[in-house]
This record gives C-alpha cells, structure tokens and sequence, in this order.
C-alpha cells in the first residue's frame, strides 16, 4: 500500500508566478524499503489542487522564495510555508512539497466516543513566538508528524521505532536498564502527544493541564530477555488501562524490529499529583472522560510473571554495601521539577559490587517509587544480596531461576527518607550466551 510520497520540484520563478504554467518535477515514491523515482508534469493550477485534496500537504519555498515579502505571508496563511533553513541557496529558485496519501494521525473518536484531537498535518506555526515576527522571517512546517510513531490495533497501541546509539550502550556495547527504561518513557510521552490528549504538561492530559495535575509513577516492573546491540532497531508498543479507583496501568512490549521477536516486557503503574501542594490526587472524572477511550484490557506481562511482591525495606543492619554522597545534578531533572524516574535506576546500581555488573545481565527490575527527589538532595545507595527461592518455587511461577537477586533502597542521606525501594535479579552472560 502506498503510504508517503514526496515531490521534489524544480522551477523557475517565473513559472510559479504564471498559473498556466507546466511544472517538471521529479517524484520519489516509498513503498515498504523500496524508493522508486518518475518524472510528472503538472500544471500548477493542477498541482495546487493535488494538494488541496491531500489532508496534510505541505510547501516548503527556498532559494529567493525565502523572504518575508507580502506575497510569502499570503502563501504561509494558506497552508504553504516557507523554510527557515536558508543558509545553502539554490542557484535556480526551488519548491519542495511534502504530501501523505496516508490518513493523518488526529485522532477524533476511540472505540465510538469521541476524544480530543490535533490535526498534525494542518501545520500551525511552530509557536506563538514566530506569530509577531512573521512579517519579517520565515517559518517551519513541524516534523514531528514525521519523527513519531504510529496507531495499530483500532488506535488502541500506540507502536515507535528507535535505533540503539553508540552513547545508549555500556561496556559490553548492549543497551543499558537505563537506555530501555528511557525508550519506554519516550514511547509513552508520543503516545499522549499523537492521541490529542496532550496539554501544557510533560504527559498530562489537558484537564489535568487546567488542574494544575501531573502523572507520578508508583511502581515498574520491566523484564529483559536479551539486550539490544548498537545499531540495532527496535520496536515498542504501548497501551493504557485502569488500574484500581484511582490509578492508571501502562504497559510496554520491545521486539527486535527485523525478527519480530519479544525481547522486553514491562508494566508500571501511575497515579495523579498536585504539581503545586505535590500532594497525591483522586483522578477528576474530567480527566477520567479523556482517558478511557484509550483503554486497553491487555497485559503485557501475565499475573503469574508479574513481581508483585512486597519488597523489603533495608537498614544500615541489613544493607550489605552502602554508598554514599550521591548528588543528583541540574541535568536529572525533568519537566515536572523533580529528578527523573530513570536517573534512579544508576544510583541504585552504583552499591552493586563489580563484578556483578560485569559478569550478569540485570534481567528484572522492579522499582517502588516512594517520594520524589529534587536536586538539592543527597543521597545514598544500599543493597543486600536476597536468598534465593527453590527452583521449584520458580517452576511453579513459570519463571526461570535467577543466578543472583538483590533488594535495593535509595534514601535520603540527611533524613534517612525513601526514596525508591528495588528489587533486581541477575543471570550469568556466560550461561546465557
């Protein structure tokens, strides 16, 4: 199925400005991997309402098309706009125009009820700021209908691809906890974007915006089954659905993109906050309206798998290894003005001895989020080994015996306050490779 096409075309400017004139240009067509290349001849009458009849086409003017004149703010108006990015001029005068035979990405009603929604493809200007000076420069349309994911399944799955970086790997060149916890937190943030939901907020929805609310996250639990390589591209999916009165599941799959193959599960639970008393906060039935629609009876990762037990708490008695003095730094902090949920993840592994880290795979990781952190605090990072259950115990969960399991606490350093508690669980690379 045709999915994108984009026009590439070449012409001079005389021949813009005469309605009748003949347009040569060249079109590059994807289809799956495959580009295929042809030549079309539109008038530009023609070409215009080619366009007209395309949801999210859009113009892009450079070379001397790129001036603020009246004649480029009558174009910006209708829909055309001219790029910023004029530093490289065309010797001939150009025009790119970027067009999606594929249904745009607003979404207006989710199972039959009707939702809020943004129309990426009507491409406003990029903010309110080029609004006032518009006369006098140009403007971008958005990419970033382009840079993110899309709905399968009903629009209930929201799906993204990432490509594993260099600076996303550790030493063993695989994708770190910390790289997939923030894949995950990526993927989830787009979701609400596309849905139309978003509001001035990182991720809230925008009757939560207006009540000054915002989602804090209570509980993670993400399985591992094999660490992606650098260079490697994978695929997430994920979905919403309740979680008790007053709380909201969201769960994740990550495959290997070409295999199609599993290789993490996770799930996570979040609640409702007070940005400003930073108090705990029923769901408001408002808000409650927005979301439902988008909600999906699936479990990413079964009951039976799923690490729901209590985790203990650790003292100075039963901590095994203490490290202390760990400062969080300006760059942890995140939109909502506490220290991101993912930094955690390294400070509690900074009191893991050594030679676990580099000897076996975290597998699992589950994470209780007690309070938030702010960048004034220090803190301090203990871990005890766990005793090991029974093989039996395990064959009887459907789960596979660890080689090694700790229990983890992130406190404050001052007040002896939790912050996270943690569970980890370890396999030998040496057995599993």
């Amino acid at each position: 199925m045709l999915e994108t096409f984009i026009f590439c075309l070449l012409i001079r400017q005389r021949e813009f400005e005469a309605t009748s004139a003949t347009l040569y240009f060249q079109t590059y067509i994807l289809l799956g991997s495959t580009i295929s290349r042809g030549i079309v001849y539109l008038s530009v009458q023609s070409a215009m309402t080619v366009m007209a009849a395309l949801s999210n086409a859009r113009l892009y003017f450079g070379g001397d098309f790129c001036r603020g004149d009246k004649k480029n703010m009558a174009m910006a108006r209708l829909g055309y706009y001219p790029s910023l990015n004029c530093a490289i001029k065309p010797k001939q005068p150009s025009l790119l125009v970027i067009a999606s035979a594929s249904t745009p990405p607003s979404i207006y009603t989710i199972n039959g009820k009707k939702v809020n929604g943004i129309n990426f493809g009507e491409a406003p200007f990029r903010s309110n700021k080029y609004s006032d000076s518009a006369k006098e420069s140009c403007v971008d349309a958005p990419l970033h209908a382009v840079l993110l994911g899309r709905f399968v399944e009903d629009q209930f799955v929201y799906r993204q691809t990432f490509i594993i970086r260099s600076y996303e790997i550790g030493p063993d060149k695989t994708a770190t906890m910390e790289t997939l916890m923030n894949l995950l937190q990526e993927t989830a943030l787009n979701h609400v974007t596309s849905s139309g939901l978003a509001g001035n907020g990182f991720g809230a929805t925008r009757e939560m915006s207006l009540r000054k609310l915002i989602w804090v996250v209570t509980r993670v639990h993400i399985q591992v089954q094999r660490y992606s390589c650098w260079g490697d591209v994978v695929e997430i999916d994920t979905w919403v659905d309740a979680e008790g009165k007053n709380g909201m599941r969201r769960d994740w799959i990550i495959r290997d993109y070409h295999t199609q193959e599993i290789i993490t599960r996770a799930t996570s639970t979040w609640v409702i906050m007070n940005q400003e008393t930073r108090r705990l906060s029923k769901i408001p039935e408002q808000v409650r309206e927005e979301v439902v629609p988008f909600y999906l009876d699936r479990l990413a990762v079964s009951a039976e798998m799923n690490d729901s037990e209590k985790i203990d708490k650790l003292t100075d008695e039963t901590a095994e290894r203490i490290r202390s003095g760990l400062a969080p730094r300006w760059s942890d902090m995140d939109a909502n003005q506490h220290v991101n949920n993912v930094k955690y993840i390294g400070w509690i592994l900074e009191s893991v001895p050594i030679n676990v880290l580099g000897n076996y795979d975290l597998t699992s990781m589950t994470l209780e989020y007690r309070r938030e952190c702010r960048q004034s605090n220090l803190l301090e990072s203990l871990t005890s080994s766990t005793a090991n259950a029974t093989e039996a115990s395990y064959n009887s969960l459907h789960r596979s015996k660890p080689d090694l399991e700790f229990t983890h606490l992130l406190r404050m350093l001052a007040d002896k306050a939790e912050i996270v508690r943690a569970r980890t669980q370890w396999h030998s690379k040496q057995k599993r490779n």
